[in-house]
């Protein structure tokens, strides 16, 4: 990511996340990123540690891959139970890279939830960052639906 800082504290067994630079950023990326990319970021609770559509701490549920090119890349977060009302559901239109990326094996049975995301504006749309506890995943895309609801 470019902007946010992700660090593991092992004195405290956890994350420190700050999106202080990425929000100050924020509001000059409007007219270079897509309409539904735009929408998504600046939701006014995105970065909200406490609040329900805080994408912190959702769960990666499922990976919706499309066979053809023309096809959507779909995202499915579970809600955290102690913090959300919802889970969240992310569709990618014209996608021209997904990875899901580690520096270890990934344990694909233990729940990977998220830590924080990123949209930056990228060449023909954008590039999301989803980082998870083990893992990273990267979108580059014209644009993207961000939908709250049952995934």
């Amino acid at each position: 990511m470019k902007f946010i800082k992700i660090a593991w504290r092992p004195e405290f067994s956890g994350f420190h996340l700050d999106p202080t630079a990425y929000l100050d950023e924020l509001p000059g990326l409007q007219a270079t990123l897509p309409p539904g990319a735009w929408n998504f970021a600046s939701e006014a609770d995105h970065y909200s540690m406490r609040a329900p559509r805080c994408v912190k701490d959702l769960e990666l549920s499922n990976i919706s891959v499309p066979v053809r090119k023309e096809g959507r890349l779909s995202l499915g977060f579970s809600a955290n139970p102690w913090k959300h009302e919802s889970g969240l559901n992310i569709e990618y239109f014209q996608v021209s890279r997904f990875s899901v990326e580690s520096d270890h094996e990934i344990d694909w049975m233990q729940g990977d939830t998220v830590l924080l995301d990123e949209i930056l504006p990228f060449s023909g749309g954008c590039r999301h960052e989803i980082a998870l506890t083990d893992s990273l995943i990267i979108v580059e895309c014209e644009d993207l639906v961000a939908t709250w609801g049952d995934v």
